[in-house]
């Protein structure tokens, strides 16, 4: 059964006026030019299109007026006396033919997909859905109610903002270290943040909060999403919400309940305080899907613009949806006009926000042809040729829930990549599982196997230990099964692939040698993060051991579940004094991030090797040690004589040797003999997590390395300071 129909062909009893000129097919959006507006809303398949005026609030239709001219796919008009602040959405017509893709319906009032700023929030009602909640038809029947009162308008704003002397940052690759927040989470119960701005980009610029952030050391702050986006009904329906934001509706508007002025000029000064902070911000963005969700879903915006030409259909049948992203709906970046939308809304936050970087959610959606990823799709093109893009910090998720959806190291040059190998490797050698010492020794290595090709380099392998996604540090050490049971779903949402241990009893204990054994394991894993090479991501309140009671999964907890609780204890206080110190030691020791992958191959010329691997008996590996499955003690020595650049001559930089141990017991190590006057000085000890410089001791044979402990050394001369 196929339906076809194009709704009412008239509005209500609102006065039209022939005020409107052609105006320009560009630029795409509301664009106020001082003296008037000019309107221009692509749209291949449509019939008509009329641009509807609402007041102040959003909440009163005051008037229609249809687009004029159509030009090159582009519908478009020009309002002579229009101003900032003008509220509007659009009714879009032409053919309701599910079966054939198309389901335009004009009694649903749609938000520009380039809307700069939205007004009002969603309200669920059946009168957004393009056909008739309860029908036998489902989706192929109509629906002719208006949704205007139930759907966020866009208001058209005046651009204007002035830059101070700090516009965009850059760190350099080598130098970068994310950390990984989330705009309302972080300052939701934060003491010195007033009430009256938390959870909003205005108190993420709180002096106090930026403090906190510069004092870790780390260079670039990475949001979660921060475009509008929408709160689904059965979270709503749970007293809960789509607190993460991975769920856009309009990809060039600020999420307006992160706007505690209302102003759009609020995201601007946050990113001109991080930037005056020495801190890059990088947004992670959503363009692999919208919030329309599959066939079933609501009318909203691009479903009712150009259902077919927006998203991606099924060949055969095109009723239905494409779902590589695993949320109903996926865009289709290989049409040449979908793909300029993301990339206008890329540049825009890049130029007009002075936003630095992207972190791009389940990227191998957007690089997807029919017959699958590819590194020469439209989209990776375009942003390695772009003149802005190409010189922003670009960041994939290189993942999605498609058939060959895992691409970690498939990404072309200029990309870099979240490397969950990192993650698991990390937490199963500290966790005790067996056969992880060369698995290990390559993620130190920044995971040459897959990035050390084509001119990549170490920093392509973003790192991390946990993100937004999954448990924090403290439960990965405190939990071994999820505990999700807050977020409705009867515990079965979230991965049951945690690479976790409770260490002897599941969540909270009062046993101190659990506590004291889950806190070593904190700062082994830190420890890993920091001291590896590629680029470290730390998640926000890992530092000081936030918990999320084992939840691993709270993408809908707006609660003190999902907040950063900064009422930090004395073990969180000691767990953050350490996470600076290891950033301090990074950004102090170059050899902790050279610019080329080490390989362990020796030099002739210098007579070294960049990287040596040895056993406890201070040898190098032999094949058969790095082969035995119990084997769970490493050294990792790095020679400051070999150089990152490829320059044949002798280096100058430190030498360091990295201990691991993930025995439960004491493992005796021999350290490398070394030169007379010299000694190994110790610089991080995670069984001594408050040891400090002027403590530091020499050791010049063997040391026995306590259970379950990570050290860090460094080749001086025994009379140094």
């Amino acid at each position: 059964m196929t339906a076809k129909k194009t709704g009412p062909q008239s509005p209500p009893q609102i006065q039209q006026k022939s005020r409107v000129a052609e105006g320009q097919p560009f630029p795409l959006g509301a664009t106020w030019d001082g003296l008037g507006v000019n309107f221009a809303l692509f749209s291949a398949h449509a019939t008509k299109v009329e641009l509807c005026l609402f007041d102040n609030e959003g909440k009163r239709e005051l008037e229609r007026i249809e687009l004029p001219e159509y030009t090159n796919e582009i519908w478009h008009g020009y309002l002579p006396d229009a101003h900032p602040g003008m509220v509007y959405g659009y009714r879009v017509y032409g053919p309701y033919e599910p079966d054939a893709g198309h389901r335009f319906n004009p009694n649903k009032l749609l938000i520009d997909p380039y809307a700069k700023q939205l007004v009002g929030e969603l309200k669920w009602s059946d009168r957004l859905f393009g056909y008739t909640l309860g029908s036998a038809d489902a989706d192929l029947s109509f629906d002719d109610r208006d949704s205007a009162a139930h759907i966020p308008k866009a208001r058209v704003i005046d651009p204007a903002f002035t830059w101070g002397r700090h516009t965009h940052r850059y760190t350099p690759w080598n130098q970068t270290i994310i950390y990984e927040a989330h705009v309302r989470g972080i300052s939701m119960t934060h003491p010195a943040v007033p009430e009256s701005v938390r959870g909003t980009f205005a108190g993420l610029m709180h002096p106090e909060l930026l403090r906190h952030i510069r004092s870790l050391g780390v260079t670039s702050v990475e949001l979660l999403p921060v475009h509008a986006f929408v709160n689904d009904q059965h979270l709503l329906d749970k007293q809960l919400s789509n607190y993460w934001g991975y769920n856009s509706i309009a990809f060039f508007a600020p999420h307006p309940a992160y706007l505690a002025t209302g102003h759009i000029n609020e995201f601007k000064e946050m990113v001109a305080h991080l930037h005056d902070a020495g801190l890059e911000v990088i947004m992670d963005v959503v363009y692999n899907h919208t919030a329309e969700g599959n066939e079933l879903g609501p009318t909203l915006s691009m479903r009712g613009i150009d259902n077919a030409t927006y998203y991606r259909l099924m060949p055969d049948e095109k009723r239905y949806y494409i779902n590589d992203s695993g949320t109903g709906n996926t865009l289709d970046l290989g049409h040449p006009c979908v793909l300029q939308m993301v990339t206008d809304s890329l540049r825009y936050w890049a130029e007009e926000m002075q936003v630095d970087g992207f972190r791009f959610d389940l990227a191998t959606i957007l690089a997807r042809h029919a017959h699958g990823f590819d590194e020469r799709h439209g989209f990776l093109v375009a942003c390695r040729q772009d003149p802005v893009l190409s010189q922003c910090k670009l960041i994939a998720e290189p993942w999605d829930c498609g058939p060959g959806g895992y691409q970690v190291g498939g990404f072309p040059p200029g990309w870099v990549e979240w490397n969950d190998r990192f993650r698991d490797t990390a937490r199963a050698f500290w966790m005790g599982e067996e056969g992880q010492i060369a698995e290990l020794a390559s993620r130190l290595t920044a995971s040459g196997d897959y990035y050390n090709q084509r001119g990549r380099r170490p920093y392509a392998s973003v790192n991390f230990i946990t993100a937004h996604d999954g448990f924090t540090l403290r439960d990965v050490v405190s939990y071994e099964q999820k505990h999700n049971e807050a977020n409705g779903e009867d515990n079965q949402d979230g991965s049951d692939h945690n690479i976790s241990r409770n260490h002897g009893c599941e969540g909270p204990t009062d046993d101190a040698e659990i506590n004291a054994l889950r806190m070593r394991q904190m700062r082994n894993l830190l420890s890993t993060l920091l001291l590896s090479q590629g680029t470290p991501m730390l998640l926000a309140g890992d530092e000081f051991s936030r918990t999320q009671q084992g939840n691993n999964n709270v993408y809908c907890q707006d609660n003190e579940l999902g907040w950063i609780d900064w009422n930090i204890d004395e073990n969180g206080v000691q767990l953050l004094e350490f996470t600076r110190r290891l950033i301090a030691l990074r950004r102090a020791y170059p050899t902790l991030r050279r610019g080329r992958f080490l390989v362990g191959e020796y030099n002739e010329e210098l007579g070294v090797k960049d990287v040596t691997w040895l056993c406890p008996s201070g040898d190098e590996m032999t094949d058969e040690q790095w082969q035995d499955p119990h084997a769970r003690a490493l050294g990792m020595l790095l020679d400051g004589r070999a150089q990152p650049t490829g320059i044949r001559r002798s280096g100058d930089d430190a030498t360091l040797l990295l201990l691991f141990n993930a025995h439960h017991d004491v493992v005796n190590f021999c350290l490398p003999e070394v030169a007379e006057g010299n000694c190994w000085r110790c610089l991080i000890d995670t069984h001594r997590p408050t040891l400090r410089k002027r403590e530091v001791h020499e050791f010049k044979s063997e040391f026995l390395m306590t259970g379950h402990s990570l050290l860090l050394f460094v080749l001086e001369r025994e009379d140094s300071a």
